[in-house]
């Protein structure tokens, strides 16, 4: 967020600058209505039509919210006309000789393809049209262009050039920001899910009824597993949002296991090869028992015979910075046009919410990079990998809490 906030102060000296020079033009020595100097009435001036223009940047750069910053943008540079467009299209014009529309979507290839900024004569047949000369300033997020700033004007003017710069700067920090909060949107939908997913009912209802099954025939057998599960619940009902370590969420999907292996019996084979160096690796909390969760749902519960017996392996390797998790089974697989729409969360949440949720979360806190790595097919099983950097920043592990 520092980054972003940065990036907001550096955009807004310019403007400060510009607002300075614009007084200077026009400074009078004279008090202006109590504002001040001249030169403290333009800065006045230009932040004010600046905080004016932002509010509909912070919703991203669409046609609607190019319309409504449009006008604030063109008087902040002072020109004849100004556009705003994305990679197809001229969302907004403002102005006059909004004829040129065309000719300047054909001149915008190199500026979008290149990231830098160019000024080119304008082609006009029209008497009356005053524009000579449009400027095109790129608007880019994360060093990726999203579109251009367009400052038409009826002369060369280097002035226009640095300007429309900086405003195409400015903006471009507002949309990093409505990013930054679109993000954030999507990261408390996704804990949102990671709370209701927490615990399946079906699985409690399971668990429940297998200890019920011991309390008479086998009571110590039963009051393990009431332990178990209620080791197992406590963990899962953590505050959401919170870190763990590997070992801790480990610990907790030995838990589960211990329940599901008591309703299945000899039916489920589970290996485990942990490297004891990726233990303290923090990570956030039931991230990886929701995919041994979908192994057990596809490799016992999804099988239609019955007698074949279901493997799953898990393993935690250390590789380098980075500790690699791989989840294995060989239950049914599924289709990898579904597992697709699974990821893409454009399936109901009872079909694999488990699988999209822990995707979700995993690219909000590391980045897009360490997104799951899913293989299957119908009929071949599924392998699951996930990485996890050993050190990010503002990834920390509160610690196990005891055992009561």
């Amino acid at each position: 967020m520092s980054g972003f906030l940065a990036g907001l102060c550096v955009a807004v000296l310019p403007l400060l600058a510009a607002g300075f020079w614009l007084g200077r033009r026009t400074a009078r020595p004279e008090n202006l209505g109590g504002l001040g100097t001249a030169v403290e009435h333009a800065t006045f001036e230009t932040l004010h039509t600046a905080s004016l223009a932002a509010p509909p940047l912070r919703a991203g750069l669409t046609g609607e919210t190019a319309r409504r910053s449009a006008r604030r943008l063109r008087t902040l540079l002072g020109t004849d006309a100004l556009c705003l467009t994305d990679q197809d299209t001229v969302l907004a014009w403002e102005g006059v000789g909004e004829h040129h529309r065309t000719e300047i979507m054909d001149r915008l290839g190199g500026p979008l393809e290149t990231g830098r900024g160019e000024a080119f004569r304008l082609r006009c047949e029209e008497p009356d049209c005053v524009l000579r000369w449009a400027v095109v300033a790129p608007l880019t997020v994360d060093d990726r262009v999203h579109g251009a700033l367009v400052a038409c004007a009826p002369r060369e003017s280097a002035v226009l050039v640095r300007a429309a710069g900086e405003v195409a700067r400015w903006v471009s920090v507002q949309l990093e920001l409505a990013d930054l909060d679109r993000s954030r949107t999507r990261l408390i939908e996704a804990e949102i899910k990671a709370l209701r997913a927490q615990i399946s009912p079906h699985f409690i209802f399971n668990s429940l009824a297998v200890i019920a099954s011991f309390v008479r025939t086998d009571p110590e057998r039963a009051r393990e597993l009431l332990l178990e599960f209620a080791d197992f619940t406590r963990y899962s009902f953590r505050r959401h949002g919170d870190f763990t370590t590997l070992a801790d969420e480990l610990h907790a999907i030995d838990h589960y296991l211990a329940l599901v292996r008591a309703r299945f019996g000899d039916r489920l084979s589970v290996t485990l090869q942990i490297a004891p160096e990726v233990l303290p690796v923090a990570l956030p909390f039931l991230c990886l028992q929701p995919l041994v969760e979908n192994a057990v749902k596809h490799g016992l519960e999804g099988k239609a015979d019955k007698s074949n017996k279901s493997h799953i392996s898990i393993t935690a390797q250390d590789a380098g910075a980075e500790a690699l998790v791989v989840i294995e089974d060989n239950g049914t697989g599924m289709d990898p046009e579904r597992l697709r729409r699974i990821l893409a969360g454009e399936v109901s949440p009872s079909d694999g919410i488990g699988l999209s949720n822990v995707d979700d979360r995993l690219r909000q806190v590391y980045g897009d990079d360490y997104g799951l790595v899913i293989e299957t097919a119908v009929g071949a099983g599924m392998k699951i990998t996930a990485r996890l950097p050993k050190y990010q920043p503002g990834v920390h592990s509160a610690g196990r809490r005891p055992r009561q």
